[in-house]
């Protein structure tokens, strides 16, 4: 399933990046480089809905599924030299 999940990835001062979402305080994961902790958003996405799920936690109203079809706009972290 596809979600709109805003995320915040904050730079780390040992390295790496922290990702975080306003609208899913319990979602948190991290990576050493934005393309490593973005990959992992997905299996803390997971890990959220699993949460929610245990203890019948309506997802936030922000948070909506995309129906089939809709153009989708994204904002991308690219690293360039």
């Amino acid at each position: 399933m596809l979600y709109r999940v805003p995320l915040i990835f904050t730079p780390q001062p040992e390295g790496g990046y922290t990702v975080t979402s306003p609208l899913l305080p319990e979602l948190i994961t991290e990576g050493d480089t934005l393309e490593e902790a973005n990959a992992n958003v997905a299996d803390a996405l997971a890990a959220v809905a699993e949460l929610y799920a245990e203890f019948g936690k309506a997802w936030p109203a922000g948070l909506r599924l995309l129906p089939t079809g809709e153009v989708i706009c994204s904002e991308s972290l690219v690293g360039c030299p």
